[in-house]
Order: structure tokens, then C-alpha cells, then sequence
């Protein structure tokens, strides 16, 4: 009996509470409503300007207009690329590239070689070659990886050497 007494108290309890913090909120006083006319008055928002064909016109040099003659921007004079520094990009390029060659051989050969295919080099056999305890996709995977790499250099190369001002029909 006396447990069923405290929980019927506590029941009571909650729900004398819950009523009241519901009365309390029907009873909060609303938020002041704020007027228009106070917050948007024509005196504190500044007109904005609308600009006419005739306002253009008469306006002092400061407004750009696309057809005017007298405001087209000159053309920038390109100072020619340095010779030393566009042999030294063709260099890179050339090495990088070269890279890039080897690795899609490499690349042909793990192909033929998983699909039963001889391989392509003359001989067959390399006497500077060991043998390799990774997997055939493994390998192939790592020499994908490393030709985007390597193309990621010369997508740089030519980025640096374009914004120095080489055009790239120098560097072929």
C-alpha cells in the first residue's frame, strides 16, 4: 500500500507541475510587435541610384561603358619568355614524358603477361629483371598510380611555364 501511495504522489506531482508550466506559457506576455514605420523609414535607408542612358552620359569619367572607344583597355605587352628557362621546361618535359613511355611498356607487357601473351620486348628475357612477389593487378595498379603522378607534373610543368608566359607550342 504505501509503495502505490508514493508513486500516485509522484504522479500527482508531475502533473501539477506540467499544468502549471503550461499555464505559464498561455500567460507569457506576446513579444512587442515592432512597427514598420519605425524600422524602415525613408529618412535611414539611402535611395539607391538608378542609373538612365542620359545619367550615363552626363556622368563624370567614372562610369565604364562598354561601347565607348576611348575607355577599351590597351593590350598588354608580352615580354618574350626567357630562352634558358624554355629549354630547361623542355627538358623536364621530355624526361617526364619519357617516364611516362617506360611505364606504359611496363604496363602492355604486365597486360600480356596476365592475359598468357609472350611479351613484347625482343628476347623475352631480361637479365637485369627479378622476380616480382607482388600480384600481377597489384603491379599494375602501382604503375597506373605512378603514370598519373608523373602526368600531374607535366600538367604542372605546363601550368608554371603558361603562367610565366611560355606558350606551349614553344615548348614542343
Amino acid at each position: 500500500m504505501p509503495r502505490s501511495l508514493s508513486s500516485t504522489t509522484i504522479l500527482i506531482l508531475i502533473a501539477a507541475f506540467s499544468g502549471a508550466a503550461r499555464s505559464q506559457d498561455s500567460t507569457a506576455p506576446a513579444p512587442p510587435a515592432t512597427s514598420q514605420d519605425s524600422a524602415t523609414t525613408p529618412e535611414t535607408k539611402k535611395p539607391k541610384k538608378v542609373w538612365t542612358n542620359d545619367a550615363v552620359s552626363h556622368a563624370n569619367r567614372a562610369v565604364s561603358v562598354a561601347e565607348d572607344p576611348k575607355s577599351k583597355p590597351k593590350p598588354a605587352t608580352s615580354k618574350p619568355a626567357n630562352a634558358q628557362y624554355i629549354a630547361s621546361v623542355r627538358k623536364q618535359l621530355d624526361k617526364l614524358q619519357g617516364e611516362i613511355a617506360d611505364i606504359d611498356k611496363q604496363l602492355v607487357d604486365l597486360k600480356n603477361f596476365s592475359a598468357g601473351e609472350p611479351s613484347t620486348s625482343a628476347s623475352g628475357i631480361k637479365l637485369n629483371k627479378s622476380y616480382e612477389r607482388e600480384p600481377i593487378e597489384v603491379q599494375i595498379r602501382a604503375l597506373q598510380e605512378k603514370k598519373k603522378d608523373l602526368e600531374s607534373k607535366v600538367d604542372a610543368l605546363l601550368d608554371e611555364a603558361r603562367k610565366k608566359g611560355v606558350d606551349s607550342s614553344e615548348l614542343r
